[in-house]
């Protein structure tokens, strides 16, 4: 049925477009995603793509200019081979952080993805949780924002029950907190913090009730992992019984891994957005859950002309 469909991958994350295509029953489209001696990247694309409606599947993560560039050439690449719409489906979009001017001079780097993409000849993006529910206003192409919050909702469900209590780790995350805890019948807190530079932050208070309660941390990437863990300390010394963190990009770089597996938190439940490294695979305290089945399903709906909206109702 879907034989005008075509699938297309970078180097970023091939095992989750693998698990797409395994959900869609369709093969994996050929495509050789390379780089010339100089490091430039070298793109050919080995199928015939006239007039089909084609999805790339690119996470901007690490490397993340390696990622763009792919991704970028790719478009191009599919645009002058006569594709008749292209979509970029993006589980994780980079540079997302910098989405405004909050000191004089800073770029918008969120904006300048975005218009990199737009120009390359992309038709339509598909991302997972962006970092700011205004990113899709810096695109004049349609913008299909999806929410890993079913799945991580059904996980935590099935395995913490009792005495749950949501924790926002800032102020900029209580209304994804509240709506998580709302969908949960849980309490909120709220983690006060002041960032003193970028992937520094210090816990000053908490707001709200965690003593005898267990703990989830709900934040929509894990990055350092220095907020969570000095999150998870801090509600530890309020008196919470169990700490889990939760998030969908596990971008965890830097001493992220060592951070975890020395801190008090049980449990971290990410998603697949970001492929992990070979130290985070091995970290126990981690659980993966699979974003495929919610990103083909939409893939199937964007093909067919249906609504997406429908799936998070």
């Amino acid at each position: 049925m879907l034989e005008r469909i075509k699938i297309f991958s970078g180097n970023s994350n091939l095992e989750l477009a693998k698990k797409i295509c395994k959900k869609l029953g369709v093969p994996l489209s050929d495509a050789q995603v390379s780089t010339f001696s100089d490091g430039e990247t070298r793109v050919e694309i080995d199928e015939n793509v006239r007039g089909m409606d084609v999805f790339i599947i690119q996470s901007t993560c690490s490397p993340v200019n390696v990622s763009i560039m792919e991704l970028l050439i790719m478009i191009d690449a599919l645009k002058r081979a006569s594709a008749d719409r292209i979509t970029a489906v993006i589980p994780y979009y980079g540079y997302a952080r910098q989405d405004r001017k909050v000191v004089p001079r800073a770029p918008i780097t969120a904006k300048l993805v975005a218009d990199l993409l737009t120009q390359a000849g992309a038709n339509r993006i598909l991302s997972v949780d962006l970092h700011a529910g205004q990113i899709q206003g810096f695109f004049n192409i349609p913008v299909d924002n999806l929410f890993a919050t079913p799945l991580l909702l059904q996980y935590i469900k099935g395995h913490i029950k009792d005495n749950l209590v949501i924790v926002s780790p800032d102020t900029g995350g209580v209304v994804r907190a509240r709506a998580f805890a709302r969908r949960l019948g849980a309490s909120l807190a709220i983690v006060d913090k002041r960032r003193d530079a970028p992937n520094e932050s210090q816990v000053m208070n908490i707001i709200g009730s965690v003593k005898d309660k267990n703990v989830v941390i709900l934040d929509d990437m894990i990055d350092t992992a220095g907020t969570m863990v000095q999150a998870a300390n801090a509600l530890k010394n309020e008196g919470a019984i169990e700490v889990y963190a939760c998030c969908t990009h596990p971008v965890l770089s830097g001493p992220a891994i060592e951070r975890i597996e020395s801190s008090e938190i049980k449990e971290v439940i990410i998603t697949d957005t970001i492929p992990l490294s070979d130290k985070a695979k091995s970290c126990t305290r981690i659980k993966t859950l699979s974003i495929a089945t919610l990103l083909s399903e939409t893939i199937k709906r964007i093909y067919y002309n249906e609504s997406v909206s429908s799936l998070f109702i």
